[in-house]
């Protein structure tokens, strides 16, 4: 049994589109195609309901998709162990980076690592935190580089690399950028432009204000930092960013009394090892921390 085919029957399933599942893998449409139609005629069963344009699993799909998966872990687990029996730093290597990190904490990380290991492959996913650490508990890839939530699930291991320091922000011409002192009651009568709900760096705001027993009233959320920048910028809102985002012509800090800030580091899931290539790429950016 061809494990690529059972690599694209887990990737349709997951996209629900072979268009998708085939960017993502990097091949062909007609490839996809073509492996999960043999994983079919193999098992003997139909996997994909295709009706117009939509793939949803079939039974025998949805059934099978659990083994699918162990199969292909336990495979790429094999692959690890046997790379791992010598010292070589070499191969495919899949981590996931949060869009921060990737354009405010990596780069220097990233081009010392490539210099030093050419013959590794890295294929990096930007993403949102919380689509970072979906693909670290779902196996996708070897670790991710995000902020780190304040809760995590007992099987996730966390490393905490740096320490953003968040500034409360408004532009120089918003009514709050005229007060003196303004505090998170003065905030609360405002609308702020914030990442989503489910985002660390919206709920260390929200607990300061339900500490204090306040409102927050948010107008626009969006998980691009550069976007809340310009927002905030136009005068829509006052929002919470990163120290390294603050722009001192354009924006007022608004200062109150409670530090504001977030960890930013690894995660790992606790049953999957690291292959060479990503132990030395996590021994790298866990050294970064005293550079940055």
């Amino acid at each position: 049994m061809d494990i690529t085919s059972i690599q694209a029957f887990l990737m349709v399933a997951r996209e629900q589109s072979f268009s998708r599942a085939s960017e993502r893998l990097f091949v062909t449409q007609p490839a996809v195609s073509k492996r999960v139609a043999a994983l079919e005629s193999e098992l003997g069963v139909t996997l994909f309901n295709r009706v117009a344009r939509t793939v949803s699993l079939t039974e025998a799909g949805r059934q099978l998709i659990g083994k699918a998966q162990q199969v292909v872990e336990q495979a790429e687990e094999l692959q690890r162990y046997a790379l791992n029996l010598n010292d070589e730093i070499r191969g495919d290597l899949s981590i996931s980076i949060s869009h921060h990190a990737g354009l405010h904490r990596m780069p220097p990380v990233l081009k010392e690592f490539n210099q030093k290991y050419p013959q590794v492959k890295l294929d990096i996913q930007f993403e949102d935190s919380d689509q970072a650490f979906h693909s670290v508990e779902v196996g996708d890839i070897e670790f991710g580089v995000l902020t780190l939530p304040a809760d995590m699930p007992r099987w996730i291991k966390a490393e905490v690399v740096w320490i953003d320091d968040l500034q409360l922000v408004v532009a120089n011409d918003h009514p709050l950028a005229q007060l003196a002192q303004p505090t998170l009651l003065d905030l609360a009568k405002y609308p702020g432009v914030l990442p989503n709900e489910d985002t660390e760096t919206h709920q260390i705001i929200l607990r300061e204000f339900e500490r204090e027993g306040l409102p927050l009233q948010v107008q626009m959320e969006t998980n691009n930092l550069e976007t809340l920048k310009m927002l905030v910028g136009v005068g829509l809102g006052w929002s919470l960013l990163p120290d390294t985002m603050f722009d001192q012509e354009r924006f007022k800090e608004v200062k109150i009394n409670c530090p504001l800030t977030r960890n930013l580091g690894i995660v790992l899931h606790s049953k999957r090892s690291l292959s060479n290539a990503a132990a030395a790429l996590r021994e790298m950016i866990i050294g970064s921390k005293t550079t940055q």
